[in-house]
């Protein structure tokens, strides 16, 4: 199979299974947010997904070396001109409701996806795709107008995970909120919306079955809470370790704490359409207000790194571009150039819990803004509710600036530069919230994607976060470090570099 051309050093949590298994029917998770959704198509955020992929499974995977290789395909075949790709599926599995695993469920899930009446977000993964055919029972044939370079790596994205047709059509609009069915290791059982999702094990798995009966997420926005479950028992595995915590969490021999690479970056999105964040100079001058190695010093605990790109240096296409370096000095100089001598007021919109120290984050942006006479009110929001008032279309935004993070999970530029940058993907329809458009980024980026030579991508993809840099649509902040405190007596959960915790394989000693 192909392998990237980068190398995530992932962390498993165990190297071999104990020969001996205590008698443990379920495994909790404490997340930071909720799930938004459990219908994978719509699933536009990493706790969503770490739910969803272990009811429904994709085509090809990302393992945490790095390496796409086949999961529910068997293996595939590719045209000389790179505009088919036939995939072989494996044979015998079912969906949760005994609906086939066929070639026939793929291109329902497929057609579906790239339905624009069904405005699934990630969308853009597949639109190169002009015509998915049945060719028999097993073999399922991706026809496009022009090489699509990165095609394996966006069918490993959990939001291009294979549903039941059967469920879909039968649920309607209550899928993903009353139900979600697929051929993964669990089944859905119960969703408690705001406090936790139950899956139960599927008896029927094609695969290994997991060595326990139930896998619980629950919802806990509280960094210190997390903790405090995780060191009492009460939950397995908590996310986000507050760095303040992990000293004490590592003398605590009934936890261990696991720090795991991440492709998330983290950055606060300008609306460019609204005043005064029009203006290149104004964002530029955010950017040399806000010292982000301090933020990654003291609210991070050194659990991170400053960016030097729009992308995280594990993804395909990265290349250290610039830093907007601290100096409050320049940025007045900025603001006064740009008409902004006396400084003006506006929002910082900002989750709670959803990242590492997110709000933390968002104070000290706060207060580092101040000292450039820039008075910024925070706002934070449920995150649902979060996605949904900063994902509203331009002329509704009220959000001028917003703290997010993306996580490049497919290991390919495209996807962390497409899906952000290109004037396609303006939300609603996309992710690109600060409404940054560019027509040559755009054309750098749809030349790159449909492009197989990997020294024209990577310089196409230069430029493109040149330009990007310099234009300043976000204010760059770092790249996140993955800290998980697991209880130790906890084997075989995956931190994957792409911010999914993978429980399946987990046993206890």
């Amino acid at each position: 199979m192909r392998r990237v051309g980068w190398l995530f050093l992932a962390v498993l949590l165990v190297l071999s299974m104990g020969s001996s298994v205590a008698a443990r029917d379920t495994l909790i998770i404490a997340q930071g947010t909720d799930a938004v959704t459990l219908d994978a198509h719509h699933s536009t955020d990493s706790p969503t997904s770490t739910v969803t992929e272990h009811i429904s499974e994709t085509l090809f995977e990302l393992t945490p070396e790095g390496e796409i290789v086949p999961l529910l395909a068997d293996s595939f075949d590719v045209s000389e001109d790179g505009l088919v790709w036939d995939l072989h599926l494996k044979q015998g599995i079912q969906f949760h409701d005994g609906t086939p695993f066929n070639a026939e469920a793929v291109k329902y899930n497929i057609d579906r996806i790239l339905d624009p009446d069904e405005s699934v977000t990630f969308r853009f993964l597949l639109t190169e795709i002009i015509e998915t055919e049945v060719v028999d029972e097993y073999t399922v044939r991706f026809v496009t107008e022009k090489p699509f370079a990165p095609i394996l790596a966006h069918l490993t994205h959990t939001s291009i995970s294979m549903q039941s047709p059967s469920a879909i059509e039968d649920y309607g609009e209550d899928y993903g909120d009353i139900v979600s069915i697929g051929t993964g290791p669990f089944e859905f059982s119960e969703w408690r919306r705001g406090s936790e999702v139950t899956l139960v094990r599927n008896e029927n798995y094609w695969g290994e079955q997991p060595a326990y009966e139930r896998l619980v997420f629950q919802a806990v926005p509280e960094g210190g809470a997390r903790m405090m479950m995780v060191q009492s028992g009460d939950a397995d595995v908590a996310v986000r370790v507050p760095p303040h915590d992990i000293e004490r969490l590592e003398a605590d021999q009934d936890v261990d704490i696991v720090m795991t690479p991440s492709l998330r970056t983290i950055y606060v999105a300008f609306n460019v359409t609204m005043e005064p964040f029009t203006d290149p100079l104004v964002r530029q001058a955010v950017n040399h207000a806000v010292d982000k190695e301090a933020i990654v010093e003291f609210i991070l605990g050194g659990v991170g790194q400053p960016v030097d790109a729009p992308v995280a240096p594990d993804v395909f296409g990265h290349e250290p571009i610039k830093k907007y370096e601290y100096d409050p000095d320049r940025a007045m100089e900025l603001l006064a150039e740009a008409g902004f001598e006396d400084g003006f007021e506006t929002k910082l919109y900002s989750p709670s819990g959803r990242y590492m120290q997110d709000i933390q984050i968002a104070e000290a942006i706060q207060s580092m803004l101040a000292d450039v006479n820039i008075d910024a009110e925070i706002v934070t929001l449920e995150w649902s509710t979060y996605l949904d008032v900063t994902g509203l279309p331009q002329e509704e935004s009220e959000a001028p600036m917003l703290m997010l993070g993306w996580g490049t999970v497919t290991g390919d530029a495209d996807y962390g530069l497409y899906a952000l940058f290109h004037t396609s993907e303006h939300v609603p329809d996309g992710s690109n919230r600060s409404f940054y458009s560019n027509e040559r980024v755009d054309q750098l980026l749809d030349e790159a994607r449909t492009n197989p030579d990997e020294d024209f991508r990577r310089e196409a993809y230069l430029e493109a976060m040149s330009l990007i840099m310099e234009e300043a649509p976000w204010l760059f902040l770092h790249v996140e470090r993955q800290v998980t405190a697991v209880r130790s007596d906890v084997h075989g959960l995956v931190v994957h570099p792409a911010e999914r915790l993978q429980a399946a394989g987990v046993t206890f000693e």
